[in-house]
């Protein structure tokens, strides 16, 4: 089975704790704090294996998480960092934020890999707090916890040419006879029900690659029929072959067929719409009259096209198509797969200094990860401890800011999960 969309849940590491201790040896006077730091969390990558095709693994296995940071300890002893997880897809495979859609990776080449989550970073431990009016600090950081966030797999096939045309005009046969790809064919509708790779060596020696895709009929855009999933493979090709049968076993107007499509590719993408196309009249060794041929050839000619009557199936005018195609693609460009104002290599990783304070019947709520981090090293039992925080309030512009909305002696205020009571 082809898979090409699945949505997974990622979570990066949370950060060890920083430690509280305290150098404790005979004959050592004032031995101080010795807390180490706790190790960062394990961050996520996305990696491009090339011994996969398909997402088919991840409708089984949903939900990664990398590892922990370890805790400090004593005798300024780090905690271990967290392994760092690597995921394997396919090449071609596009990952987007689901909450806000946008691209976060564009895994399109050979070995990429991508940084898509940071682990949570670890807390520092009590000896990096010890100033010269704090000798015995009794607080460290707790480490960040890391991030969860759903994403959007979606493989797109990495081909040179796709080709297009309703079912049963003969891509599947043309594929087979061109390269090493055995699709299924049969005399029905949608006998493509997923799409086809293969790849053409050409008389010099070079290569390119085709992509069958199945059957796009009228209404794809909006889901009819296999619907618009398959659009997505023809997004990437440089070169579409649009097969039109100019039989007339099955009774199809081709020039009524060619525009019906092209519709479909206009109302999913502009661009899509304006990519190279060459019109294949396809089956010309069993048409039953020249009429057909002729109204795709002015068809072609109206539109600017070149055109190329073949035989799939007898080999008819096949190797005069290949060669026009490889010529072809020496000479168009590859583009990048994603628009530059689009494409996004890490857009997961939320700011850290980022706080914001809201008010609501009479109390104060300040939120924001720079928040969060601060409450995680504040132990509110210990008079030095607070002394760092009210200091780290004012130094952040969240004292200044509370004053502006108007916070007076005896309020609440709310710190991350910390209910308090404001004083001047």
């Amino acid at each position: 089975m082809f898979t090409d969309y699945t949505k997974i849940i990622i979570k990066s590491g949370d950060g060890g704790n920083g430690a509280v201790t305290f150098r404790r040896e005979k004959y050592v006077a004032a031995g101080g704090p010795d807390g180490g730091d706790g190790g960062n969390g394990g961050n996520i990558y996305f990696k491009v294996d090339k011994d996969r095709n398909t997402l088919i693994d991840f409708r089984y296995n949903r939900k990664f998480k990398a590892s922990n940071g370890e805790n400090g300890s004593g005798g300024h002893c780090n905690g271990k960092y967290g392994e760092d997880l690597y995921i394997k897809v396919p090449i071609g495979t596009m990952i987007k934020d689901a909450k806000t859609g946008k691209v976060v990776a564009d895994l399109s080449e050979a070995n990429q890999t991508e940084l898509v989550l940071k682990g949570g970073r670890g807390g520092r431990g009590n000896s990096h707090f010890k100033t010269s009016t704090r000798q015995a600090p009794r607080f460290a950081e707790d480490g960040e916890k890391g991030e969860e966030k759903e994403l959007i797999l979606e493989l797109k096939l990495l081909a040179d040419v796709g080709l297009l045309g309703f079912p049963n005009v003969g891509k599947s046969t043309f594929l087979k006879a061109v390269t090493d790809a055995k699709p299924k064919i049969a005399n029905y509708h949608f006998t493509t029900l997923e799409p086809n790779l293969g790849v053409v060596k050409t008389k010099d020696g070079d290569g390119f690659v085709i992509a069958d895709i199945p059957g796009i009929i009228e209404g794809a855009s909006e889901g009819v029929g296999l619907g618009i999933q398959f659009l997505r493979h023809v997004e990437r090709t440089r070169l579409l072959l649009h097969f039109l049968d100019v039989s007339n076993q099955e009774g199809r107007n081709p020039v009524e067929d060619f525009y019906a499509i092209n519709q479909e590719l206009k109302k999913y993408s502009e661009k899509l719409a304006t990519r190279k196309q060459i019109i294949v009249a396809n089956k010309v060794d069993v048409m039953q009259d020249e009429t057909l041929v002729k109204e795709v050839e002015e068809l072609a000619k109206k539109e600017k096209l070149e055109i190329y009557p073949i035989s799939a199936a007898t080999g008819q005018g096949v190797q005069e198509l290949i060669d026009k195609v490889a010529s072809m693609l020496k000479q168009l460009p590859k583009e990048e797969l994603i628009e530059v104002e689009d494409k996004v290599v890490y857009t997961l990783e939320e700011k850290q200094d980022q706080w914001t304070i809201q008010e609501k019947e009479g109390i104060f709520i300040v939120s924001g990860r720079a928040v969060e981090r601060l409450m995680g090293r504040v132990n509110i039992e210990d008079n030095e401890s607070m002394y760092y925080l009210q200091k780290t309030l004012k130094n952040m512009g969240i004292e200044a800011k509370l004053k502006e909305m108007g916070v007076c002696e005896g309020d609440t205020v709310i710190l991350a999960d910390w209910e308090l009571e404001w004083y001047e």
